[in-house]
């Protein structure tokens, strides 16, 4: 992933309706759902959603297929774990963040370091 692939995404995601769409498709896993139902989820009218879909996807967060007379809408979850990898790898100093790939569980593991944890206040 480039810089600007990730700005293109971030500034998806930097839009309050955009983002509870992508929640709620990550929540409906790689099966997707209709845009009925995430219009109908979210209280967004057809029109409205179809505008934010079609921004999303061009960021290359949602992914679209055919379903009879259905559009299913899925979270493109290998573009955003790239996106995860590349704020962790590219932008992150390896003592505050890093990934490592479980082999046994077949997943990746970001492990942030607790360099700034919060001080307790004193009272009085």
């Amino acid at each position: 992933m480039d810089i600007k692939q990730a700005l293109v995404a971030f500034d998806a995601l930097s839009q309050d309706t955009r983002l509870r769409v992508f929640r709620l498709l990550v929540e409906y896993g790689p099966a997707g759902t209709p845009a009925g139902a995430l219009s109908e989820g979210l209280s967004i009218p057809h029109n409205t959603l179809s505008f934010h879909l079609s921004h999303m996807s061009h960021a290359h967060l949602v992914e679209s297929r055919r379903e009879g007379r259905s559009i299913i809408y899925s979270a493109n979850f290998e573009f955003f774990s790239s996106l995860i990898r590349f704020m962790v790898e590219d932008c992150c100093r390896v003592e505050f963040a890093s990934i490592r790939n479980d082999k046994k569980r077949n997943c990746s593991i970001i492990e942030l370091s607790h360099c700034c944890e919060p001080t307790k206040e004193k009272t009085s």
